[in-house]
């Protein structure tokens, strides 16, 4: 394990010039950061407002993917900022987690109330949670960071994102509320797999 999550996209020539055109401009890599998380905010409410205004229910379905996305290129983007420029911020690690935290929560809970299940949304929000706190638990313990799956953010928001395009291009008989409650109850149960996973794996490294 690495202290970095793997990320295939990292490697590819598109988002090394992207990153390399906002190095070039000194933009910062906080501030990507901060603009990662108000997307995160914004598909989750975007979600939500599903329930509030049903007739737009499919524009709003796809503007949440796109912001999803959104978030996630700026999570990939601000770590290769931080490192083109060279620079650490003294808060940068609280920069990198804390909007993540913030991320997930909207989203989950915004497809929550999507669904008419905001209980469900909570639960995913809060077993997506955990799989970040064993992660951060077991690396100031002294083992390496681990971002194993099988439900880690990319695979969440990987799965979202696939939910949110499906509603907002198939026909209404093929999709409804029951699939959305499916998909939380899943990343709830997935994810509790996952925080189980790393803490099982941190334990074992700590006593080696």
């Amino acid at each position: 394990m690495t202290d970095r999550r793997p990320i295939a996209a990292r490697d590819l020539a598109l988002t090394g010039r992207v990153a390399g055109w906002l190095v070039a401009r000194g933009a910062s890599a906080n501030g990507i950061s901060a603009a990662g998380m108000v997307a995160g905010l914004l598909a989750g409410l975007a979600f939500a407002g599903i329930a509030w205004a049903p007739e737009a229910a499919r524009p709003l379905w796809l503007v949440g993917a796109l912001l999803v996305q959104l978030r996630l290129l700026a999570n990939l983007l601000d770590g290769m900022v931080a490192i083109g420029r060279g620079i650490a911020s003294p808060v940068g690690e609280l920069w990198n987690e804390v909007p993540d935290r913030v991320s997930d929560t909207a989203v989950l809970l915004g497809l929550g109330v999507a669904a008419g299940s905001p209980a469900w949304g909570l639960a995913a929000a809060l077993a997506a949670m955990a799989t970040a706190y064993i992660r951060a638990v077991i690396k100031t313990a002294g083992a390496p960071s681990d971002f194993r799956g099988p439900m880690a953010k990319q695979h969440r928001m990987a799965l979202v994102t696939v939910l949110a395009i499906w509603a907002g291009l198939a026909p209404t008989a093929w999709f409804g509320p029951a699939i959305t409650t499916a998909v939380l109850m899943a990343i709830t149960l997935l994810a509790g797999a996952t925080a189980l996973r790393r803490l099982l794996a941190g334990a074992a490294a700590l006593r080696r």
